[in-house]
């Protein structure tokens, strides 16, 4: 054993530690891949994990909740408490407030604190205080003080009754507060039972339904966190997918640098086999190099996701906030499962991208190790075989796009992604010949002789010219086709927006909004502004949070004929003016484009919501376009909506000026109509610039990760051109000795590095086209459930390539440095 590990030694880890700046290259390549993936798989847990934790923590265990459309009667509570069981029933409002003074969202919660406080005459004081409240630490210090919150469209100082000792970003306040501050109606928004374990869940949620009123739910406690979290299913395992190309990318890096050591090494190899050494020690040797690259990237890929985390949290709370639930990022915490998965992602892709190379060294004959030209002839040799079996692999990609999702995740999508990557990868040898063999004599007249020896020196080692290629051109694909998809959405989004957003100020409430929370206006408001000198016309809208089928989605309500009049909503199905028409004459509704995909909801169909105490059908009129939130909506007329829901107050207001009247007077007037009030009221140009900074900040991390794919890409060009120069420094000493001056080695190298630049930025723009193609219609699609529309973001792609072109031949000034400083005597003294 103590043999193998020295020759282990002498003929891998000295050759390392010569070469640190290559082994510290590699290395960094692989950690950048563990660390991208660690961070997005603990930034991601932190984000999408802690869906009403602080509700949760407050409102404490139950066993099953009870919830409606547009909240429960409160005296649904009572009736459950005088049920002949030993049940333990809570009510609860549930909301969020903002704190004036630094403008932190935090969740409010309304709990019958009389009941509880009824056994002590000490535990009723608190509540004497003007408007009580309890709090978490952070947000007071003692009781006493004042805290001004803003709630809907209302801003209302409270007193500090108590400090909580859990929930430090929550409110709590009396049952009969909250309803007036949120102005509820006396409506609860959940009832938690706990019931005895004397029968099953099952059993007792029967029992219960039988005593609540029609069209309200009874489910076990915490089914709405499960929905939040089936939502996020998709946007989690596209993020998942994203962080994995980094790890490909390392994985052609590690390929390549298993290679260039068996190339480099096989007059060694021949000698090994020679005096004894198997084909299965040889195979362990490299795989051991592989392994050590694994192990070492592994841990300094664990500090480094560490870091990234911090930073991708963020960017992940963004996103989730806007497009999905309101959520709270918890902290990141880094767990021997985290641990265990960043050794397994690190040594495993080491381990399966050298395989290959290792078999190959392994498969050395002794008689053969001199024979140094026999893999590069084997590698042009099969081209031919190749590229058939690229073209089968891209008909396979075609055919599995076309396949539908399974379980709701677009997995043939990513099959297409993958074979069309394979395809890519093994057309690429036959793309380097061609594209050498046209430019060779181009690149001589042009850029002189060194150009056309680096053309010709590139094809003489094809199969590692191949790999670095394929490495740099991967990356540069999913940089593309993600840049397409995105320039593409963006686009789309803007052109949607001209059409949706028609009004020329939009009012809505100050207090805290989010894709599951809506904030109201007070009844009176709209007709206020509506009075206002110079106002044409005021739509209306209320949005309610519900479920449907299992997930999450909103109720919307408009006053058509003011949609009909002024906007120019678009229709995948039905006919506009029919839709307007019909939409406020019965129990009709239209249905958003993602609600309709997820649901398999089309035209003509019925939706059925639990309103007014009972169940209705409505009947799907049309499914237009909308990109607003990926939830869904279904939307009725407001006077349907009114006849099952009577409470008037809006969610947001679209105020249109009448011709004539200036924007601004008019906006002066309806601030002057609303004041008291604590309301937004902001113009279609200020909404718009904010919606595309929404969207801008919801695509940074998908931006961050193509970034650092690109560069591990980028290093693997360093670390191989610093390879190509080690393994072939008689060639640049021969060079030197017959008369080469160091600047014409020089511009040999850096032109070689700007071959591969050239090549993989052809090579990637193709193969990114292309899975651009797959990403919008494919798996975008079957994800969230938006048609988008094809747009080419020239200015983007250009500045991306360039900088990708010009940072890889920056990449080849180290190891030209190196091949300049190369002694010919010495050279010529091995030869």
């Amino acid at each position: 054993m103590i043999p193998l590990l020295r020759l282990f030694y002498q003929f891998f880890l000295r050759p390392m530690k010569r070469e640190p700046v290559r082994t510290a290259l590699t290395t960094f390549a692989v950690a950048l891949g563990v660390a991208v993936v660690l961070a997005i798989d603990l930034a991601g847990t932190a984000a999408a994990g802690s869906f009403r934790a602080s509700l949760e923590t407050l409102t404490g265990k139950a066993d099953l909740e009870i919830t409606g459309i547009g909240g429960v009667p409160a005296e649904t509570a009572a009736k459950l408490a005088r049920l002949p069981y030993p049940l333990t029933v809570a009510a609860r409002i549930e909301d969020y407030a903002m704190v004036a003074a630094t403008g932190e969202t935090v969740p409010l919660i309304g709990m019958d604190l009389i009941a509880t406080a009824l056994d002590s005459e000490d535990k009723l004081e608190p509540l004497r205080s003007p408007r009580p409240i309890w709090v978490g630490p952070r947000l007071a210090h003692r009781k006493g003080e004042t805290i001004r919150l803003t709630i809907n469209d209302h801003s209302t100082d409270y007193t500090v009754a108590g400090i909580l000792k859990e929930g430090d970003n929550a409110v709590v306040m009396d049952l009969a507060l909250a309803d007036e501050a949120l102005s509820r109606g006396g409506r609860l928004d959940r009832i938690l039972v706990t019931v005895p374990d004397t029968t099953s869940i099952e059993e007792w949620q029967a029992r219960i339904e039988h005593a609540v009123p029609p069209g309200v739910t009874v489910a076990r406690q915490g089914a709405r966190t499960d929905e939040n979290r089936r939502m996020l299913a998709a946007f989690r395992w596209n993020l998942r997918v994203l962080s994995y190309i980094a790890l490909v990318v390392g994985a052609f890096l590690i390929y390549n640098t298993i290679s260039v050591s068996v190339v480099r090494r096989r007059p060694e190899i021949g000698i090994l086999r020679a005096l004894g050494a198997t084909r299965g020690g040889v195979l362990a040797a490299f795989l051991g190099e592989a392994a050590l690259f694994g192990v070492a990237g592994a841990l300094l890929g664990l500090a480094l996701g560490r870091l990234m985390a911090e930073g991708a949290v963020q960017m992940l709370a963004t996103t989730v906030q806007a497009l999905y639930v309101s959520s709270t990022p918890a902290p990141i915490q880094l767990t021997w499962v985290s641990v265990l998965l960043a050794f397994a992602i690190g040594i495993g892709t080491a381990l399966a991208s050298a395989f290959a190379p290792a078999r190959e060294a392994s498969q050395v004959a002794p008689t053969e190790a001199m024979a140094r030209g026999r893999v590069e002839y084997q590698a042009r040799l099969h081209r031919g075989r190749d590229l058939v079996l690229a073209s089968l692999f891209a008909l396979a990609a075609g055919g599995a796009a076309t396949r539908p999702p399974v379980a709701g995740k677009p997995l043939f999508g990513y099959l297409a992604a993958l074979l069309l990557i394979a395809a890519a990868a093994l057309a690429i040898p036959s793309l380097v010949s061609a594209l050498t063999a046209v430019s060779s004599r181009l690149l001589q007249k042009t850029l002189g002789v060194e150009a056309m020896l680096a053309s010709r020196s590139l094809v003489a080692s094809l199969r590692r010219t191949s790999v670095l290629v394929g490495a740099l051109a991967t990356a540069i694909a999913m940089m593309t086709s993600v840049g397409i998809m995105v320039g593409s959405f963006r686009q789309t989004v803007a052109l949607w927006m001209d059409n949706q957003l028609r009004a020329d100020l939009f009012v809505r409430p100050a207090g805290p909004a989010a894709a599951d929370r809506h904030p109201q206006l007070a009844a009176d408001v709209p007709d206020k502004i509506a009075a206002v000198q110079g106002v044409e016309a005021v739509d209306r809208f209320r949005a309610i949070a519900i479920s449907y089928e299992g997930l999450p989605a909103t109720l919307g309500a408009g006053e058509s004929q003011v949609l009909a009049r002024y906007s120019k909503m678009r229709f995948l199905e039905g006919e506009r003016d029919s839709i307007f028409r019909t939409l406020p004459t019965g129990d009709y509704a239209v249905v958003s484009e993602p609600f309709a995909n997820k649901h398999g909801v089309r035209k003509g169909d019925h939706v059925k919501l639990a309103l007014g105490g009972s169940a209705h059908q409505f009947e799907v009129l049309g499914v237009y376009y909308d990109y607003s939130n990926e939830r869904g909506f279904v939307v009725l007329d407001r006077g349907t909506l009114l006849k099952y829901l009577p409470d008037p107050a809006p969610s947001n207001l679209a105020v249109f000026v009448k011709a004539g009247f200036d924007l601004e007077t008019v906006r002066g007037r309806v601030e002057a109509a609303v004041a008291g009030r604590s309301v937004l009221i902001v113009s279609n140009r200020t909404i718009r610039a904010e919606a595309i900074k929404i969207f801008d900040r919801t695509f940074a991390i998908t931006y961050a990760l193509e970034a650092v794919a690109v560069l591990v890409a980028v290093m693997g060009i360093a670390g191989a051109l610093l390879a190509l120069v080690i393994d072939r420094r008689r060639e640049m000493g021969l060079l030197r000795f017959l008369g080469a001056s160091a600047g014409q080695v020089r511009k040999l190298i850096l032109c070689e590095a700007g071959l591969l630049g050239l090549l993989a930025n052809v090579a990637g723009l193709a193969l990114g086209s292309a899975l651009s193609l797959i990403l919008i219609y494919v798996i975008n699609k079957q994800s969230f459930g938006w048609t988008i529309q094809f747009h080419w973001p020239v200015a983007v792609l250009g500045g991306a390539l360039t900088v990708i072109y010009v940072s890889t031949v920056l990449a080849g000034l180290y190891p030209a440095r190196v091949a300049t400083r190369l002694n010919p005597i010495e050279v010529i003294h091995e030869e």
